[in-house]
């Protein structure tokens, strides 16, 4: 593991002081990698919250231009920025934050041709996407990878996290083989309530690579942040499933060394 700073001592000291937690769930933090697709109200927040917490580097991908109607929750945009390629800015509104973490920023959509590429550089992906056609690309690269990936996903007050590991849990497609009305433009969003699912996906991503709580292997998070009501349900691998299943017969031309370690 990659040894810290000692401004990197004193930055993070407080989170160390953590049970369970200390310097060597720190190195893990730096020494890890994670993928964030959808850098927006949700993904956004989660690159923040990884990015002051010392992960290692990021991997920012979303394509298009900052709009007016995002900056009531795109916390890393300013106002100077509309019209401008978003990604960019939050890479440097990161950087001011946290100079510490590398930072990739990639304008461009997830797109078949690009997600096997992008999977390959990290060790961990987060899918913040904006619909169904993204997320099913990443959970798909993340099989094949064998990589853990955390699913976070919300529309109007409703939300739902989980964490999937290839071989170990369901998958995106065993969770909705006929996937949520939630891929469209344009739905009604409260910054906060991206911002909640976004704090709750960071601390999962954290979970998973330092082995710190109890991450949301095989269970489904669901919550009404309208009414403050959460559950979680037990989810089940399909294993006729046509990503994950025993017939798909999946490639797995790379592997996390995260997937390796949570299996074990």
């Amino acid at each position: 593991m990659i040894e810290l700073t000692p401004t990197e001592r004193e930055r993070y000291r407080r989170q160390m002081m953590l049970p369970g937690f200390g310097e060597i769930a720190q190195q893990k933090l730096k020494s890890t990698t994670v993928l964030v697709t959808g850098v927006g109200g949700l993904g956004g927040t989660v690159a923040l919250y990884l990015a002051v917490a010392g992960i290692g580097k990021l991997i920012l991908v979303r394509g298009g231009e900052l709009q007016l109607d995002d900056l009531n929750r795109q916390i890393l945009m300013t106002h100077d920025w509309v019209g401008k390629t978003r990604v960019v800015k939050a890479k440097e509104t990161l950087l001011k934050i946290n100079p510490d973490v590398a930072i990739d920023a990639i304008p461009e959509y997830v797109t078949a041709e690009n997600i096997y590429d992008l999977v390959k550089q990290a060790d961990l992906s987060v899918d913040c996407a904006f619909d169904f056609t993204e997320r099913n690309l990443l959970n798909d690269a993340c099989v094949r990878a064998q990589q853990p990936m955390i699913e976070a996903a919300m529309c109007d007050f409703d939300a739902y996290l989980t964490t999937i590991i290839p071989g170990s849990t369901p998958c995106l497609s065993c969770l909705f083989p006929e996937k949520p009305d939630w891929d469209r433009w344009g739905f009604g969003v409260i910054g906060a309530v991206s911002g909640t699912l976004a704090c709750l996906a960071a601390l999962e991503v954290i979970k998973v690579v330092t082995g710190l709580g109890e991450p949301l292997f095989g269970q489904l998070l669901t919550m009404n942040l309208a009414n403050a009501t959460f559950a979680k349900r037990r989810s089940y691998r399909d294993p006729h499933c046509l990503v994950c299943g025993e017939s798909s017969k999946q490639i797995h031309p790379f592997s996390s060394h995260l997937t390796q370690e949570l299996s074990q």
